[in-house]
């Protein structure tokens, strides 16, 4: 069952009512020529920005982690190469892919013990993208408002603002999206609230280890670098895939699969299929798409440890279908 705090059944075609802007349709015409004439039409243009308390934290986390993966060459090891590559793929797959976005944000599975869900969702708060709740409740507003004026991180306001520049401006998500009541599922949990309030601490905390176990070059690379990794990746499925690549699916937005984002991101990149079935643990819905994400899901599944993991049917499938793929 898809979460009611999202959509309606994905099968019918619902969604959260708002307005379309621009419509993409065909789904060749120029993005770019489109952005323009959104322009030309008084759209689109910048709000006047003010960066609260909120958006300055986020500000530095970017930066400085930037600037720390800047130094990466000269404090190279391959020791801090290989925790970089380990912690890099433990954060990003089990922590960002499978735990805040297919098991928290579309309850595409369950996991038992219960204190397996917190143990990977503990893992994704390393990634330095926020805590579970606003992680999860952007995403949510994500698929709420997909590529409408209300969408968080749409490419119709610009490349630019669904990849980075909206983790900036918190003040815009409220002002698009109202409060966070999409979340009520996890905000009725003590663990959730209790990371969120203390989510600082966390990151902190692993830094002091880095650094105790191998000094400066293990926080360049085991921080800077591969939390730089991590972040990009992401950003590329709100951005790339909203642009590049192509559709299989009749869904109403601008999403594509793209297989180079696939790759970065774990099978996450296959998004024409995740927006089409948003509660499917499988992204990767053909054998040649490489799905990481989902190869972790059925390992679980096979222990015993995941459960109620959801799938397109074959009619939903037929129902979304595109008639003619190229359009």
């Amino acid at each position: 069952m898809v979460e009611p705090q999202l959509v309606s059944n994905i099968s019918d075609g619902k969604r959260a009512t708002a307005t379309k802007s621009p419509t993409f349709s065909p789904p060749e015409v120029s993005f770019l020529a489109t952005e323009k004439k959104r322009i030309s039409d008084g759209e689109g243009r910048p709000r006047v920005r003010k960066l609260n308390a909120y958006d300055r934290i986020a500000v530095g986390a970017v930066a400085g982690t930037h600037l720390m993966a800047m130094c990466a060459p000269f404090c190279f090891s391959w020791d801090a190469f290989w925790l970089t590559a380990t912690l890099q793929l433990v954060t990003g797959l089990f922590g960002i892919c499978f735990s805040y976005h297919r098991n928290l944000a579309h309850q595409s599975f369950k996991l038992l013990p219960k204190w397996l869900e917190y143990f990977f969702a503990y893992i994704g708060a390393h990634a330095l993208q926020g805590d579970p709740l606003t992680w999860v409740s952007n995403h949510r507003f994500h698929h709420q408002y997909t590529d409408t004026e209300r969408d968080p991180h749409s490419p119709i306001e610009g490349f630019w603002h669904s990849h980075m520049s909206w983790i900036f401006d918190s003040a815009m998500v409220r002002e698009k999206c109202g409060k966070r009541d999409n979340v009520g599922d996890m905000k009725s949990q003590a663990f959730y609230r209790w990371l969120r309030r203390t989510y600082a601490f966390h990151p902190l905390g692993l830094a002091l280890i880095l650094y105790a176990l191998g000094g400066l070059p293990y926080i360049v690379w085991g921080i800077g670098v591969r939390v730089v990794g991590v972040y990009h990746a992401t950003w590329f499925v709100n951005s790339a895939a909203h642009i590049w690549g192509s559709r299989v699916w009749n869904t109403d937005d601008l999403s594509r699969n793209n297989w180079w984002v696939a790759v970065l991101t774990l099978g996450e990149g296959w998004h024409n299929n995740h927006h089409a079935f948003k509660y499917s643990a499988r992204q990767g819905l053909e054998w040649w798409q490489i799905d990481m994400t989902w190869y972790a899901v059925r390992l679980l599944q096979a222990m015993g440890l995941a459960y109620d993991v959801k799938l397109p049917s074959k009619l939903q499938m037929q129902k979304l279908a595109m008639k003619d793929p190229n359009q």
